[in-house]
């Protein structure tokens, strides 16, 4: 069982909407395949038809993962994010002690992590070393590319 996890409301209607594709659209398009497939004569020998149930399968185990994630998970209240150090929904901005580049990063759950819109999972190494800072801390965070110094230059929500 998974424990529970925190999104912000578009978020989590995000998680449902795409488990009720899979559920209407995403069953009714395996099904087809697996009538189609079985119309083509022999099942014993059939690809086509293996193909389709393992389709068939791996849906179902991705719906039920959803359904879990979704049961297990909660709505964060923005309003109340602590602005005083970095924690989930904190918009926070750094600067690469480095190169002196700032960058803004808002912190979010795993499943809604996008860099392209600038939000971070908390699990991520920079999101992991960020957490807790408070205003004109450092963090040195280990990265892929080797270790990097940040300076916490602000906090919002």
């Amino acid at each position: 069982m998974a424990g529970v996890s925190y999104y912000t409301e578009e978020g989590l209607n995000k998680l449902k909407q795409e488990l009720s594709e899979l559920k209407t659209k995403g069953r009714a398009e395996i099904a087809r395949q697996i009538a189609e497939a079985r119309d083509k004569g022999d099942l014993s020998e059939n690809a086509e038809y293996d193909a389709a149930k393992d389709a068939q399968g791996l849906l179902e185990l991705k719906i039920s993962k959803l359904e879990e994630i979704v049961s297990n998970a909660r709505i964060l209240d923005e309003s109340s994010v602590d602005t005083s150090k970095v924690s989930i929904l904190s918009r926070v901005k750094i600067k690469n002690l480095s190169n002196g580049a700032s960058i803004i990063y808002t912190l979010v759950s795993e499943e809604e992590a996008d860099l392209k819109t600038g939000k971070i999972s908390v699990r991520s190494p920079i999101g992991q070393g960020l957490l807790g800072k408070k205003v004109g801390e450092k963090a040195e965070i280990n990265v892929p590319a080797g270790k990097i110094s940040f300076q916490i230059e602000e906090i919002a929500r």
